[in-house]
């Protein structure tokens, strides 16, 4: 099966946002240079349309290619990532990484989370400074299953981890594997699971979380934490405002390139 491969002149921070759109018309894969993104997509299932409507403010070429094994790409191109001295993501492939708290393994496909994007090292970043231990977790949108592997490692009792993509559970299942852990019930869902959890991780987008937002906090015990991201800075004041709304209080927002993470206390 052909691609279309699209090449948009942008720089990194410009990139960064269309990644996140883009992915949104099931782009199946990106390159990223120094001045261009270049994102593909299945030529059968190609938005010409809504594409024209993000990229109207960019230049960009447009050309058909052959198919592509994006588990190769992936591999070529996957470096490990190091949260400062806490966390360090590398694959099977990469030498191990001393000098760090935690050390996790990732199979380089195509699920989210593998630390690259700046939404999950912000994720990463946050949990170094909340206690899991004995805790019950919920990784709403777990992707490679990234989340939910250092909430393990961090002491957590019990995590629930769900996604809506079947390639994201194979991955997720994997992942969770490779790292022995051994407290991560995953599943293919769009449902909050029932029960209340000490601390929900939810790196998913705007939208999602606007939506959801009302269960997650029926979801959340007294004492307990929501840490979110997936979200642009011009996201902030309706996610706050919602927040407010439920009695959320904010412990602690941090920006990396022009993204943000937020974590709450439900009091």
């Amino acid at each position: 099966m052909n691609s279309v491969q699209i090449s948009i002149e942008a720089n990194e921070d410009e990139q960064e946002i269309l990644i996140s759109q883009l992915s949104d018309l099931d782009a199946e894969g990106f390159e990223q240079t120094e001045n261009y993104l270049i994102a593909y997509f299945n030529e059968n299932r190609f938005r010409s349309y809504d594409l024209n409507e993000i990229l109207k403010d960019y230049s960009f070429e447009t050309i058909i290619v052959e198919e592509k094994n994006w588990n190769e790409e992936w591999e070529r191109n996957f470096q490990p990532v190091v949260v400062d001295d806490f966390c360090a993501i590398r694959a099977e492939f990469h030498q191990p990484i001393n000098n760090v708290e935690h050390e996790i393994i990732i199979t380089p496909k195509m699920s989210f989370g593998t630390g690259h994007h700046a939404t999950t090292y912000m994720m990463i970043a946050q949990m170094r400074n909340m206690d899991f231990k004995n805790k019950t977790v919920f990784d709403f949108g777990t992707g490679t299953g990234i989340l939910a592997i250092l909430a393990e490692q961090l002491g957590a009792s019990k995590i629930s981890a769900i996604d809506v993509d079947d390639w994201s559970i194979e991955n997720a299942k994997e992942n969770i594997a490779r790292n022995n852990c051994s407290k991560v019930s995953l599943n293919l869902s769009s449902q909050v699971p029932p029960g209340q959890f000490d601390v929900i991780l939810a790196n998913i987008n705007r939208n999602v979380i606007l939506n959801y937002l009302t269960q997650l906090k029926e979801s959340l015990r007294a004492k307990s934490y929501l840490l979110i991201s997936g979200l642009l800075t011009h996201d902030q004041k309706d996610i706050m405002d919602l927040c407010n709304l439920h009695g959320l209080e904010l412990i602690k927002i941090t920006e990396r390139s022009n993204w943000i993470s937020l974590l709450f206390a439900n009091r």
